[in-house]
């Protein structure tokens, strides 16, 4: 067991999610109702949703520089006996985080859409739409590129498959 939860990735994660609970409940409980209310408010779970969102994406994207800016230019500079520490070890989990904030980002951007009322004009491209709606097909279709493009070939290339 670690001393410190914030030597854990996923504790870590979990307090920053707790945390955005919390600071969403002081600032929205007004005085007389109570936090079951709050709860079962439409406005509580659209800020769920859309911070759970806003940092899948940050995820997603941060790792798409990191293969694109950092990994890919590097391997060439890397002597051929470390090489095997990317494949083995830091590829694997990278790709890991990389297609599940895919996933994660196209869910609950989806879910915000949902429950804000937006989402089918905004598929449809339905006026004052479009630009919400252009970017979350593009999620979509880049989503789609990860788990069935990138992540099979990638398999293959780190000998997973």
């Amino acid at each position: 067991m670690k001393k410190n939860f914030l030597e854990s990735l996923h504790l870590t994660l979990l307090a920053g999610l707790g945390l955005a609970v919390i600071i969403f409940l002081i600032q929205h409980a007004p005085l007389g109702r109570t936090y079951g209310s709050v709860l079962g408010d439409r406005t509580f779970w659209a800020f769920i949703f859309r911070w759970i969102h806003v940092t899948a994406g940050v995820l997603w994207i941060g790792l798409l520089y990191y293969f694109n800016f950092v990994q890919i230019p590097s391997m060439p500079k890397i002597p051929d006996e470390q090489k095997p520490a990317i494949g083995k070890v830091i590829a694997p989990a990278a790709l890991f985080w990389f297609r599940w904030a895919a996933a994660t980002t196209v869910l609950f951007g989806l879910l915000t859409a949902g429950i804000n009322e937006y989402i089918g004009e905004a598929l449809t491209f339905q006026s004052g739409y479009r630009t919400i709606g252009i970017g979350m097909w593009l999620a979509l279709i880049m989503a789609f590129n990860v788990w069935f493009v990138i992540w099979p070939n990638q398999k293959r290339a780190l000998g997973i498959v």
